[in-house]
């Protein structure tokens, strides 16, 4: 049964996503160990010898003919991996878990992007993860063309960043569809502001979080 707390953070390329996974770990790892309790931080595809593996095929720009549910059951692959090794012990330790990317990626990239039907996702979403969702999401958004923009300038680009603009506006609106639709746990955060005004929106989003662990 999980005690711990599950945390994910969201958003299409360019995001910003690296730079603010730092941000929420410093944020978070200090409250955490005051009170007893580890932070794991982990990212998806990925988390464990077996998922970096699987996340090297996945993104390796070469692999130009790989069918969309071959990319669908190696995330999926991926991630129960991940649940089985990292995240389910780390939460049933009663420690905290924060994620770069988990299953909304799935909808959204393989979902929106590569226009597999949902409730194929949400079969192996059940199947895989039971009953186990975030906590909170933390949602990363942003025009496609800024984040396409800023991901020109990282370097070489992976075999998703190289899909087209329309591919990325399919996995934008799959998000914010995904945000609206659970309110509760999504947090929409303005990643076109500069740096230190999406980190006051991150603040706000961890703001009642944090105050559960002194209350």
């Amino acid at each position: 049964m999980k005690k711990g707390l599950f945390i994910t953070l969201e958003g299409g390329e360019g995001a910003g996503k690296s730079t603010q996974m730092a941000f929420v770990q410093h944020r978070l790892q200090d409250r955490l160990q005051a009170v007893g309790k580890n932070l794991q931080v982990t990212r998806e595809p990925g988390g464990t010898a077996l998922g970096e593996q699987i996340r090297e095929l996945l993104l390796d720009h070469r692999q130009t003919v790989m069918n969309s549910d071959t990319e669908l059951l190696l995330m999926f692959a991926a991630r129960a991996q991940h649940l089985a090794e990292l995240i389910c012990p780390t939460l049933a330790a009663g420690d905290w878990v924060l994620c770069d990317r988990f299953t909304d990626a799935t909808y959204a990239y393989q979902g929106g992007g590569r226009g597999i039907a949902l409730n194929r996702i949400a079969a192996l979403e059940d199947w895989v993860q039971g009953e186990l969702r975030p906590d909170l999401t933390l949602l990363l958004d942003l025009p496609v063309e800024v984040g396409m923009a800023r991901a020109g300038e990282r370097g070489e680009l992976d075999r998703f960043e190289r899909e087209q603009q329309a591919f990325f506006e399919r996995v934008r609106q799959t998000y914010r569809e995904r945000a609206v639709a659970e309110p509760g746990r999504y947090r929409i955060i303005d990643a076109a502001q500069d740096i230190e005004q999406v980190q006051a929106q991150i603040d706000i989003a961890l703001t009642p979080l944090l105050a559960e662990l002194t209350s």
